[in-house]
């Protein structure tokens, strides 16, 4: 399946800001079933863009803007295939834990088992460990012991938007029993590695084909884990919806939680009021989404084309004609 993906965000300042620098992370990941052919960034106002790969593989773009401006704004466009997953089996031995212990010994998966800055243990998370059985591994094997922690979340908690913000500690929607993919996402890594299987946070988007989802990741950027099983590798679940990684979820970045992959993250400097406006879509389709009016920008823009990729999937074209 074919994804265009166009992702609109735009800072407004109360006053003129200097010397501004951001990081960007919105270029699909090409690994496994996905394919990540077209990606386009632009910048208003204009700036050179330049791009590195971080430690964990992730596609990072960044630039400065030195001259005095009252906004900026970023649009990616992706043009991203994604292929039919292998199946997960149903039911997976008891003796996979040490299976799992033994991978675990084998390769370098410390990050993805420590706590890290926003999923971490608490009293609030111990206490609903007890609450939905992820305390202790009560006979089940790995796989089932996620399914049941993926499940739990997605019961215990209602999706409400705005409900918390990007820097939320987990102890906030612990509390209210309400939150965001990102928070549904922390608490479950956090009750993950204290089960000792190594678990990372995948920022991306939804494709929700006419289905609700909870709202989950409609119009905005969505959020869930990946987990490691023995003889499976890293699986995707989503507790936002109770749902397996699949087709629909279009991986961007990975990390240890949110602070290693937010969208955009930069600094500053001037003293000024910051509003902040984003909108996604993702939409199935072999071409990159023409501009619109609800995406409309400002004239003047810099422009970065990966145009490696660009190449690969115009000369993938031919080859399927």
């Amino acid at each position: 399946m074919f994804y265009a993906i166009r992702h609109f965000t735009r800072y407004r300042y109360s006053n003129l800001i200097w010397q501004s620098m951001m990081e960007v992370r919105m270029h699909p990941r090409s690994e496994g079933n996905q394919r990540c052919f077209v990606f386009q960034l632009s910048v208003n106002p204009q700036a050179r863009i330049f791009g590195y790969t971080d430690s964990y593989g992730n596609l990072v773009h960044h630039f400065d803007q030195p001259s005095r401006h009252g906004q900026l704004t970023i649009i990616s466009d992706a043009l991203v295939n994604i292929d039919a997953q292998p199946s997960v089996p149903e039911v997976m031995e008891y003796g996979g834990w040490q299976e799992l212990e033994d991978l675990v010994e084998k390769s370098d998966y410390w990050d993805m088992l420590m706590p890290s800055h926003y999923a971490r243990s608490s009293p609030e998370l111990e206490e609903l460990a007890k609450e939905i059985g992820a305390s202790e591994r009560r006979g089940r094997s790995p796989l089932a012991f996620l399914q049941d922690v993926n499940s739990g979340i997605f019961h215990s908690f209602s999706y409400v938007k705005k409900s918390t913000a990007v820097n939320s500690p987990i102890e906030h929607a612990l509390k209210s029993r309400q939150g965001v993919c990102q928070d549904f996402a922390h608490i479950m890594i956090a009750l993950v590695r204290n089960a000792r299987i190594p678990c990372r946070y995948v920022s991306g988007y939804l494709y929700h084909g006419g289905e609700s989802l909870n709202s989950a990741g409609d119009g905005a950027t969505h959020a869930w884990i990946e987990a490691l099983l023995p003889g499976l590798g890293w699986i995707g679940f989503d507790p936002t919806i109770n749902r397996l990684a699949g087709a629909q979820h279009i991986r961007t970045a990975i990390g240890r939680d949110y602070a290693d992959v937010p969208p955009t993250m930069g600094v500053m400097k001037g003293k000024a009021e910051t509003q902040l406006q984003v909108r996604v879509r993702v939409t199935p389709s072999q071409a990159v989404l023409p501009p619109d009016e609800e995406f409309a920008a400002d004239e003047e823009w810099s422009q970065f084309l990966d145009e490696t990729e660009q190449a690969a999937f115009i000369e993938a074209q031919q080859q399927q004609q």
